[in-house]
């Protein structure tokens, strides 16, 4: 595909805004992050004025909606602190969540997630493989290219809706695993 003229450019922008307007001022926010996480692209920082609706309480790494963070700089020691993942497949979500937006690493291996947790001062994992074999049974996480896994769209909203158990459990409820087909044993 090649670059667009700037005529071009002009017309997709004014048909972006004219979108846009339609949204309530938090909605284009997290949509514009959205898409600028998707394009790997880094958003300014958000001043105080653009902040003061959201609450103090609030983690930067968890905004309300679920959005994703300004704040690029958070340990994996700290974001497991907020998170506060209950089982060793909550956490193997929670770091795949951490590998793919803080480190850049949409696709990774056992051995990273393994070396993540370490990095973040968790107690290690009884069986790290089963562990993440586990986290795709689950949901959080599905097969990606050449033997790695990547973290799936129903594991980003728990993790990002982490730690209200509530509302991670009701992500998650909303999401039903395919079932393996069963061949029939009667072949006619």
């Amino acid at each position: 595909m090649g670059a667009k003229k700037p005529s071009d450019m002009a017309t997709i922008l004014t048909k972006v805004i004219a979108d846009l307007r339609d949204l309530a001022p938090e909605e284009q926010q997290k949509l514009l992050e959205t898409v600028a996480t998707f394009f790997g692209l880094r958003t300014p920082s958000q001043s105080p004025s653009q902040t003061k609706g959201i609450p103090a309480s609030t983690p930067r790494s968890s905004p309300p909606g679920g959005g994703f963070s300004e704040e690029r700089d958070i340990s994996p020691k700290e974001f497991i602190m907020q998170k506060q993942p209950r089982s060793d497949v909550e956490r193997v979500a929670c770091l795949a969540f951490y590998l793919t937006h803080y480190r850049s690493t949409p696709h990774f291996k056992t051995i990273d997630i393994s070396k993540l947790n370490t990095e973040a001062a968790q107690s290690k994992m009884s069986n790290v493989y089963v562990a993440v074999n586990n986290a795709g049974r689950t949901g959080y996480l599905v097969p990606a290219v050449r033997g790695t896994k990547q973290i799936s769209a129903p594991g980003e909203v728990f993790v990002q809706a982490l730690p209200d158990r509530e509302a991670a459990k009701a992500a998650m409820g909303k999401v039903k695993p395919r079932k393996k087909s069963r061949k029939s044993a009667k072949a006619k």
